[in-house]
């Protein structure tokens, strides 16, 4: 070999760290490229919460399926399990964040997200966060403002108000998903456990109790995904190497917790189908919010292979 043929080498690139041979490889803290972290799956959430408005709320036959659902059992939701939880009844304490909880809930929420920010000094998940849960909260108030009902059946004047997308769902969904941005990867599938069965519990209890249509309730966890898909797509990539694989039973565990609660939530003495319809939605808001905030692989610091001098 002459002195002009040498070995190929590994093309540099900016940024990447220099170590002698042998040495273990180095963590490149540039992290993936942008198509680890595609703008598909913001799309896919806000066509699909477009979609459900769209057949549920705009078409003739999606108003007579949800509103035959009032029509079953009693008016009210004195007939749900879930009423003495609920604020409804005379002296008791909701739920967050159901009846006037709503705003303390999105405030505390927004607290947390401030100290975890401050805390852990991950000042661009935070505002990604804090984008999350105002936009989603704030972008339901729009579209219920912009988006007037449609009387397309003739409905009773108490059917005709717009409850689309529902306020009460939205906020677990938008807060559980800002929480997932700014805790430690280690317990970050522990979390989004325990928003995703607090998601089960409001969504079914929306649903079962009068408050809100299945449509509505879906339609604020698309919402809510939507907007985390555009705050994560839009954050740089993570150069946070300290993720942990999430345990292998847990999402089983998560799911079918989930269903126990939104069977709980949902239940009425006076009708099943009605009962089954809300936890069949939450179930689905909850699986959403799941795969959403856990389901696909976390962006993690990416190994490079390492350069010789």
């Amino acid at each position: 070999m002459t002195q002009h043929d040498s070995p190929s080498l590994p093309a540099h690139r900016p940024g990447a760290s220099r170590q002698a041979p042998g040495a273990p490889e180095a963590l490149d803290d540039t992290g993936p490229s942008r198509e680890t972290r595609p703008w598909m799956p913001a799309l896919l959430y806000a066509l699909g919460f477009l979609t459900v408005y769209l057949l549920a709320v705009c078409t003739p036959w999606g108003q007579r399926a949800e509103n035959a659902l009032f029509g079953l059992g009693e008016q009210g939701g004195e007939e749900a399990w879930i009423y003495p939880l609920s604020g409804s009844a005379y002296g008791s304490t909701p739920l967050p964040p159901m009846e006037l909880s709503a705003k303390p809930t999105v405030l505390v929420g927004l607290a947390v997200i401030v100290v975890l920010t401050l805390v852990r000094r991950c000042w661009r998940q935070g505002c990604a966060a804090l984008g999350v849960v105002i936009l989603a909260t704030g972008g339901k108030e729009v579209f219920k403002s912009a988006m007037p009902r449609p009387d397309l059946v003739g409905a009773p004047e108490n059917l005709l108000d717009q409850g689309f997308p529902s306020g009460h769902t939205v906020i677990p969904a938008a807060l559980t998903l800002a929480a997932v941005l700014v805790v430690s990867p280690r317990i970050r599938p522990y979390v989004a456990t325990v928003g995703v069965l607090w998601l089960a519990c409001i969504a079914a209890a929306s649903a079962t109790m009068g408050g809100h249509r299945p449509s509505e309730v879906l339609g604020a966890t698309l919402l809510a995904c939507a907007c985390y898909g555009l705050a994560t797509w839009l954050l740089p990539p993570a150069a946070e190497s300290g993720a942990t694989r999430n345990p292998r039973a847990l999402p089983v565990i998560t799911l079918t917790l989930a269903l126990a609660v939104a069977l709980v939530s949902g239940a009425r003495n006076d009708t099943l189908t009605r009962t089954l319809v809300s936890a069949a939605t939450a179930f689905i808001c909850a699986a959403l919010v799941w795969y959403a905030a856990v389901g696909r692989p976390a962006p993690t610091a990416r190994r490079t292979r390492p350069a010789l001098d």
